[in-house]
């Protein structure tokens, strides 16, 4: 089963090496059929919306079968909670 990761570029080498797989279509890190999760755990954000199919794009809006999450135009990253957003911790 594929998981995508939310992997920071700072940490790309870290998730590299533990066997996480690039995708240059999505631009994002991912796994498959890995037996133990603990590694990945830092980057899996949402186990649940995590082991979706891969993520479509399109205009901004970043969606897959479970989520979906318009882009406010705000300078933030993607694993950085945006300040005009609903979503709090």
């Amino acid at each position: 089963m594929r998981i995508n990761l939310v992997t920071p570029f700072a940490e790309k080498d870290a998730a590299k090496a533990l066997g996480a797989r690039w995708d240059a279509t999505n631009k994002l890190w991912y796994i498959v059929d890995v037996a133990d999760l603990t590694p990945f755990l830092r980057w899996i954000p949402d186990a649940d919306a995590a082991t979706v199919a891969p993520i479509k794009r399109s205009a901004g809006v970043i969606t897959t079968s479970t989520l979906t999450i318009a882009h406010c135009g705000c300078n933030v990253r993607a694993w950085e909670d945006c300040p005009h957003s609903e979503r709090r911790p």
